[in-house]
């Protein structure tokens, strides 16, 4: 794995890193007051298409490094638990897991406001999650509790937070393209000056209605950013089998497009900061996310009869998000092995306290019977 470089970093001294390990949920990107500038040049550069790329040179903190690599480990942790909780039959329906994916997430949280929306597909729990939910809100949806981010009633695919700019996971393939140019219709309406995230899948890129949105949203201008995550399966199917051309960042054509490495939080955030200030003055711009998902298409599959289990084992040893972070924080003196360890740790107990607490709902209140006339 190319390990990004560190071009400058001003002589402040660090923090001890201790202060990082009292951080607790909801998710923030400050978890110290070490704000000494670094900046980090992007493992790969971007490509664009009709327009001119942004620097690869990257400025961020050692608190929002330590933040990423909490954040995305948090998420991890989580989805791992709910693939337990699936197989023990305590989730339900169908479940499409992130881990592999996290560096969108949070590198893009990185880069906007909660005054910006997103929408996305069905692969919605961490996106959820960096939009200020719980982990509690998460469990109790995946295992229909009244206490979910829906009220139990919407399951994996449909989490929503409207109050932080997250308008939902959809079941519908490519459905949340227009609805996202309309949220984004809405903004530049009310002269917001914020933007809309409308996110699908290399699946989804074919979709004729994700089209006919962009090219309204071309015409008027709009503040949309449509950002491909492209994890190189659309369900089973291989993208070479099922895009004539696969460089889903030139699809719109007249519409400004990047190509980026999305298994780098840094690169995401640069991206996405870009994109913002483009959407803003210019209108819609598309996004290609290069990344991975580990697990299958969803839970009912096994995500190895249609690629190799060293292709998997080869992207976790070379691309893995939160590994790249890892090596960066070590290699730079930011933080050690050991606490990272231990924030590891801290992060399993906390992910173990909010299944506890989802599973327990309803145990200590009392029984409500309704008779029928």
């Amino acid at each position: 794995m190319a390990l990004p470089r560190i071009v400058s970093r001003s002589n402040n001294p660090l923090k001890p890193v201790s202060s990082f390990l009292s951080y607790t949920l909801p998710l923030h990107r400050s978890i110290s007051t070490n704000d000494s500038p670094l900046t980090i040049e992007t493992s790969l550069p971007f490509i664009a298409h009709n327009c001119d790329p942004p620097s690869r040179a990257v400025t961020t903190t050692s608190s929002e490094l330590m933040s990423f690599f909490r954040d995305m480990t948090l998420m991890r942790r989580m989805e791992l638990a709910a693939d337990s909780l699936y197989k023990a039959r305590l989730i339900r329906g169908f479940c499409h897991l992130y881990d592999g994916q996290e560096a969108v997430a949070v590198g893009m949280e990185a880069a906007i406001t909660r005054k910006d929306a997103i929408i996305t597909a069905y692969r919605d729990h961490c996106t959820f999650l960096s939009r200020g939910g719980t982990m509690h809100e998460v469990y109790s949806e995946l295992m229909g509790r009244c206490d979910g981010c829906s009220k139990g009633k919407g399951g994996s695919m449909h989490f929503y937070r409207k109050e932080n700019g997250f308008y939902g996971g959809h079941g519908i393939v490519g459905a949340q393209v227009p609805l996202g140019c309309g949220i984004a219709l809405a903004q530049k309406y009310c002269k917001d000056e914020n933007v809309t995230f409308a996110m699908y899948g290399d699946g989804a890129a074919n979709q004729g209605q994700l089209f006919e949105a962009l090219n309204m949203a071309a015409l008027w201008d709009l503040p949309a950013i449509l950002v491909c995550e492209n994890n190189h399966y659309g369900m089973g199917t291989a993208a070479w089998k099922a895009a004539k051309s696969p460089a889903y960042y030139k699809r719109g054509d007249y519409v400004p497009g990047l190509k980026l490495d999305g298994m780098d939080a840094l690169a995401v955030k640069q991206v996405c900061k870009f994109a913002k200030d483009h959407a803003l003055k210019n209108g819609p711009i598309i996004l290609e996310m290069d990344t991975y998902r580990y697990h299958g298409h969803s839970m009912s599959d096994p995500g190895s009869t249609y690629r190799t289990r060293d292709e998997i084992s080869g992207v976790r040893l070379e691309r893995d998000p939160i590994e790249r972070i890892r090596k960066l924080l070590v290699s730079h003196d930011i933080a050690t092995e050991k606490e990272l360890k231990d924030m590891e740790k801290e992060i399993r107990k906390e992910v173990e306290e909010a299944i506890a607490k989802a599973k327990a709902y309803g145990t200590d209140r009392k029984e409500v019977r309704v008779t029928l006339p």
